[in-house]
């Protein structure tokens, strides 16, 4: 028997939080049950939630779906994509509060505010998004296995915005895989430094942890060193001096709205790991220097908001939209560029 098991997506590389199997039977092999088949060949996965994952339509053997009932054939090409288990830590229950935007029996949209890391991890043991989830809420998918239970997505600790949790494993199941299939609609909105001179764009590129710091990321010429990357953006709002874009991702690398933008001339504004926090255009004369280092102090943070996040129901298939309004901190900034450039007496060269 040829075996692989290759995890796609984990906290390392991207945003979603699922893996990918991929077994190939042996020309031996008999006709036995796949979700016997499966148990036998992939530790910590029991054969409750084997049936869970058939039942969500996320088994497929020869690129059809089965159930989990079917009987393996030799050389059958079976996957199936289920969340990324992983219990390193003891989760502790935190009354950290949380903006929950809906509820109901399946899954939750929070509102996460910047500042917030999603899950335990090196240097952040406590004080995380799911430390706060296991105090409010007693049942979350996979609560007592996993350490990030409930979570099919995350945001940067800096990146506010909308995100969605499921509370059981069968919506656990079918979330991971709307990801993993990109059938997923998200938007974000980004204040990033330039004038960008395209209204729409798209942004290519091959994301990996980069060679000089392994805490950020860069962009590769080719598949060989990063994965590949896809964003789509439209200018909503000009300033001259920083452009207000909307960007649609393709793909979910981690920090791709980021390094995309920075690797195209146009950091997002004040995002200390990608050199946003410094003037990159306009003069460096002090009335200006001054206003940007108080619209710093405004949004002390990269300025990317996860804006929209549609999806279809995992139980009731029915399409749902959800939408978080900017935070206070990406709200006073925009308007304190509108200000500025509507002023006559603040004009300067933005080229220089």
């Amino acid at each position: 028997m040829t075996e692989q098991n290759d995890v796609l997506y984990d906290q390392e590389e991207n945003d979603e939080l699922y893996e990918h199997f991929h077994i190939v039977a042996d020309k031996g092999q008999s006709f036995i049950r796949i979700d016997k088949f499966l148990v036998d060949r992939i530790p910590n996965l029991s054969r409750n939630k084997i049936q869970q994952v058939a039942e969500a339509g996320n088994i497929l053997v020869n690129n059809k779906v089965v159930k989990s009932n079917y009987k393996v054939h030799p050389y059958d090409d079976i996957s199936f994509v289920r969340p990324y288990p992983r219990r390193e830590i003891e989760l502790i229950p935190e009354n950290i509060p949380l903006e929950i935007l809906f509820e109901d029996n399946d899954f939750i949209i929070l509102n996460k505010q910047a500042g917030l890391v999603v899950h335990p991890g090196y240097g952040n043991y406590t004080g995380t998004l799911v430390n706060g989830l296991v105090y409010h809420f007693r049942e979350i998918a996979g609560m007592k296995e996993e350490e990030r239970p409930g979570l099919v997505h995350r945001l940067d600790k800096n990146t506010s915005g909308v995100m969605v949790v499921a509370k059981n494993e069968e919506s656990l199941t079918v979330l991971s895989k709307y990801f993993f299939d990109r059938n997923i609609d998200r938007t974000y909105w980004a204040l990033v430094w330039g004038d960008v001179v395209e209204d729409r764009g798209r942004i290519e590129g091959n994301l990996g942890r980069s060679l000089k710091d392994r805490r950020v990321m860069q962009v590769f010429p080719d598949a060989s060193q990063g994965k590949i990357a896809i964003t789509n953006y439209r200018v909503l709002e000009r300033f001259g001096y920083v452009t207000l874009v909307e960007c649609k991702l393709e793909t979910g690398r981690t920090h791709q709205i980021r390094i995309h933008f920075k690797h195209m001339g146009h950091p997002i504004f004040n995002d200390q790991e990608y050199g946003g926090d410094r003037i990159v255009k306009g003069t460096q004369f002090t009335k200006y220097k001054q206003f940007v280092q108080n619209a710093f102090s405004l949004i002390p943070r990269q300025a990317l908001h996860a804006k929209t996040l549609g999806f279809k129901h995992p139980r009731t298939k029915k399409d749902l939209f959800f939408e978080s309004e900017l935070p206070e901190d990406f709200a006073s900034v925009l308007d304190k560029w509108r200000k500025y450039i509507s002023s006559d007496g603040n004009k300067i060269d933005v080229t220089s």
